[in-house]
């Protein structure tokens, strides 16, 4: 369970990331976090794993206060939750499978690291991965011979070979055709109904929020403004969420 309790963010500069929010997502759930650029979609998916600190309210993720990690523990912390962005993030003049393999490096032995000597049980995890997201036949294919879609399933299942319990998705379609990007959500659906795997997505494609995703969060200027079931998502409550802010928007 992700629970958010009066959490704000403010960054060095003094723009306001997130005012209080207060939120609970439990396990399993898939969750789309939509609102104009700037309003705290990346803001409010970052601080789930500290990749953005908070600097007011308390963070707490299956049990663990997020704020109180350091180091080896936060390391760890973040072992447990997968990250999928815009960017695929690929080594592109390696196979498809290496990429794959290098979700596992954290819990290899250092010699092994170097060498490149991965456990049988890690390369089954990696084709499980490739097998779920419907690229098993690319294993062996260098990654710059894929299309953008492909390579966007690639890093989906390169986090899925590290075993998550959630997956923070931020803009994971932005950069792909119409018909590949509803390929890839497709994908979330499956891996969040099939393995149970809690799925926080924040997306600027509306349409594609409202029919694949379960519960929608909306946010304007840091705040909540919405916060239910997709299917209620109507034209008022767009318009709640996707009027400007008189103070103008923080972070994205």
């Amino acid at each position: 369970m992700i629970l958010f309790d009066r959490v704000s963010k403010v960054y060095p500069n003094g723009t306001v990331g997130l005012r209080d929010v207060d939120l609970t997502i439990q396990d399993g759930e898939f969750v789309a976090i939509i609102g104009r650029s700037g309003a705290g979609k990346s803001t409010l998916l970052r601080a789930v794993n500290r990749m953005h600190s908070i600097t007011g309210g308390k963070l707490t993720v299956e049990g663990v206060d997020v704020s109180s990690l350091r180091g080896k523990e936060l390391r760890r912390f973040r072992r447990g939750i997968g990250m999928v962005f815009q960017s695929f993030n690929l080594v592109s003049r390696t196979t498809v499978i290496r990429n794959v393999l290098s979700a596992r490096v954290p819990d290899l032995p250092f010699w092994r690291v170097v060498l490149g000597a991965f456990r049988r049980e890690d390369k089954l995890a990696a084709l499980e991965a490739l097998d779920k997201v419907g690229i098993l036949d690319k294993a062996y294919i260098r990654a710059d011979q894929l299309s953008g879609g492909q390579q966007q399933r690639v890093a989906l299942a390169r986090t899925l070979a590290q075993d998550p319990k959630i997956i923070l998705a931020d803009e994971p379609v932005a950069a792909l055709d119409p018909v590949t990007a509803r390929q890839v959500m497709e994908d979330f659906v499956r891996i969040n109904r099939e393995m149970g795997i809690s799925i926080l997505l924040n997306i600027h494609h509306v349409e594609l929020a409202l029919e694949y995703a379960s519960r929608v969060i909306g946010i304007r200027a840091g705040e909540i403004v919405y916060d239910g079931p997709a299917s209620q998502v109507d034209q008022a409550v767009l318009d709640g969420i996707y009027r400007e802010s008189a103070s103008g928007e923080g972070r994205s």
